[in-house]
């Protein structure tokens, strides 16, 4: 039998070049894993609620409390079909863990590019993989946000007013690209199909997409090594392989995390639909998006009105502050392999601290987005007493420039500090006789 399909298949070839393949033995590169395993179960279990969700903004009868027949209790179908899921045995209980595994998925992808960032591992020939991987981060963002309208509840309303609100608002071409985006003037009929096509189709085609190119790059160029892989055998790959060791890590480690986020969700609640009602025009207070959204928030809460007309185009605080400025963080990251001046392949992970100004430059960016995320509190900030209205934009301002600059100095301080350390390990060994071992470079990039 497997001669016969070996012989179809060249199932032989397959497990020489890619079932073969060494996996680095290093906790760090299950990150990738994780994200992963995520995408896995959303697709899983965005199939079972995709079963019994409808997507409609058509007002149906609410059976949960239908009225009266003079004045029926009218709601729109898709969500009605929310309530009917978390009324189902398990239903929300698959609400849960969808919405955890959206949260985990995200963050597992930022604290991955983290790790590739801090130790080079986007350098030559790795960049292409580095943008795929911020595509990916960003796709997996906007899926999200898309995810969590389909209820359409007030709250689902009220955001997707303001996702309008802003695609309106780019200048020249605003209102065409919202009615082409949202299906027509906001809240039109067609808009949860619309969404919903771009949940369960574009969004998740683009993902799968974007990850089996991501993969087949990684698979093409391999990891980077761990350091301890330079004194095993030098640019040597070392690791176990993936269709006898690395495959069992791989599955013991989806079942633990399948379990633990089971378990995180069954003690866990998530949006409750129930709580916000159908859509009114009620607005809801303070309303904020999920936490990797929230910077842009906090940009958008502190930039000041303005507005001006520019060649029959009106730029808009609205715009400069959810579109433009974001960008520029974007457009950074997305120049991080391009300012790197080296010229060899990279073969092994780089200690952090022997780059001590990609380090301050890394934890100056993650501050920067941390205090803007802080800015998106602004009006409980406010309304906790520990800044006015009158001084909360400009605090949030300086504090948005000065703190990053003031981590980065110190970061590239305690760097010194701990290249001194080593250095003078390195003279005591070498003073009581120790060989080999050259003091640590002094890499600037």
């Amino acid at each position: 039998m497997n001669q016969w399909l070996d012989e179809r298949l060249h199932l032989s070839r397959l497990n020489d070049k890619f079932l073969r393949k060494a996996f680095p033995v290093h906790h760090s590169f299950f990150l990738g894993e994780i994200t992963l395993f995520s995408l896995v179960i959303l697709i899983l279990t965005g199939i079972l609620l995709a079963l019994s969700y409808e997507p409609s903004n058509t007002p149906v009868i609410n059976s949960f409390d239908p009225g009266t027949s003079d004045k029926p209790n009218l709601v729109p179908a898709a969500y009605h079909s929310a309530l009917k899921i978390n009324a189902m045995p398990f239903g929300d209980m698959l609400r849960r863990i969808h919405h955890w595994c959206a949260n985990i998925m995200v963050a597992a992808a930022v604290i991955h590019m983290m790790r590739i960032y801090f130790t080079g591992a986007f350098k030559k020939p790795r960049e292409i993989n580095w943008w795929i991987g911020l595509l990916l981060l960003i796709f997996s963002a906007l899926t999200a946000v898309t995810g969590y309208i389909l209820p359409y509840d007030n709250y689902a309303y009220q955001t997707l007013g303001v996702v309008y609100a802003i695609t309106k608002s780019v200048p020249w071409v605003g209102d065409w690209l919202a009615q082409a985006a949202f299906a027509g003037a906001f809240p039109g009929e067609q808009v949860i199909p619309r969404i919903y096509g771009y949940h369960i189709m574009l969004l998740p085609m683009i993902l799968v997409a974007t990850t089996g190119a991501h993969m087949l790059l990684m698979i093409k160029q391999k990891h980077t090594q761990p350091q301890y892989a330079k004194r095993v055998a030098y640019k040597k790959i070392v690791g176990v392989p993936l269709s006898t060791q690395q495959t069992p890590i791989m599955l013991l480690l989806a079942l633990l995390f399948a379990g633990l986020v089971i378990l995180f969700s069954a003690f866990i609640p998530v949006h409750p639909v129930e709580y916000f009602g159908p859509p009114s025009a009620t607005p809801i207070a303070n309303i904020k998006p999920d936490w990797y959204l929230l910077w842009v928030f906090g940009a958008l809460a502190i930039i000041p009105g303005f507005s001006f007309t520019l060649l029959g185009g009106t730029i808009t605080a609205e715009f400069v502050g959810a579109m433009v400025f974001p960008a520029i963080p974007i457009g950074l990251l997305f120049l991080v392999p391009l300012l790197d001046r080296s010229k060899d392949n990279m073969y092994y992970a780089e200690n952090p601290t022997n780059h001590p100004v990609r380090l301050a430059a890394g934890v100056a960016f993650l501050v920067f987005m941390l205090v803007l995320s802080l800015a998106g509190y602004k009006p409980e900030l406010i309304a906790s007493g520990t800044l006015t209205t009158g001084n909360a934009n400009a605090v949030l301002w300086i504090m948005t420039f000065l703190l990053p600059a003031l981590s980065y100095f110190l970061t590239m301080a305690i760097v010194r500090g701990i290249r001194t350390l080593r250095e003078a390990d390195e003279r005591e060994r070498l003073a009581h006789g120790g060989h080999g071992g050259a003091t640590p470079g002094h890499s600037h990039d």
